[in-house]
């Protein structure tokens, strides 16, 4: 038998002020639903990816327009939940004080490979539960990028799979748009 002791956002941060998860490399975790869990390690195809999603954000989005933070914490308060997605757009606010929490986000996208179950899963339910308007799912494994779209309860409305050959584009930056096979070339 297994018991687990839920903790807010707010004594998951003195945590890590306090230095409970040194050294970082031993303790990759994040706050979901008030309980701490256990991140993927991060595999070749998944790091590539992740600087190629950052390089384009950085080639197409308009100058200063939003924050690209990088594997960057998100604060959901009201679900006890401090998720690491891959890469945030996030309004160009002041951070020192706070994370970016879901009226920030413009995009949240977790790249997915041993991931996959728990971003389809929990992930899903999370961001949808927090109002995240624009959630992809980057997965690695079968090639294409999972578009989540009008959040409502604990999920998604709209789901399109996009793959090579096509193109997604952010809701918060139509104009924008991200042709798959340039994370997944032939």
């Amino acid at each position: 038998m297994s018991t687990s002791t839920r903790i807010t956002v707010a004594e998951y941060d003195a945590m890590i002020l306090r230095g409970e998860f040194e050294p970082r490399e031993e303790h990759h975790v994040e706050l979901i639903y008030g309980e701490i869990t256990a991140m993927s390690p991060i595999n070749p195809p998944h790091n590539f990816t992740v600087i190629e999603l950052n390089d384009w954000s950085f080639e197409v989005l308009p100058a200063k327009a939003v924050w690209v933070c990088v594997q960057g914490a998100v604060g959901i308060p009201l679900l006890d939940s401090e998720p690491q997605p891959d890469l945030v757009w996030t309004r160009r606010v002041d951070f020192h004080l706070r994370h970016p929490r879901p009226d920030d986000v413009l995009l949240v996208i977790e790249v997915s490979d041993s991931s996959l179950p728990k971003d389809r899963g929990v992930k899903a339910r999370l961001y949808a539960e927090a109002g995240i308007a624009d959630y992809w799912i980057v997965n690695v494994r079968d090639r294409c990028v999972e578009v989540h779209r009008d959040p409502f309860g604990s999920s998604y409305r709209s789901v399109e799979v996009v793959r090579a050959g096509q193109e997604v584009r952010p809701l918060a930056f139509p104009e924008i748009a991200l042709d798959v096979e340039r994370i997944f070339p032939s």
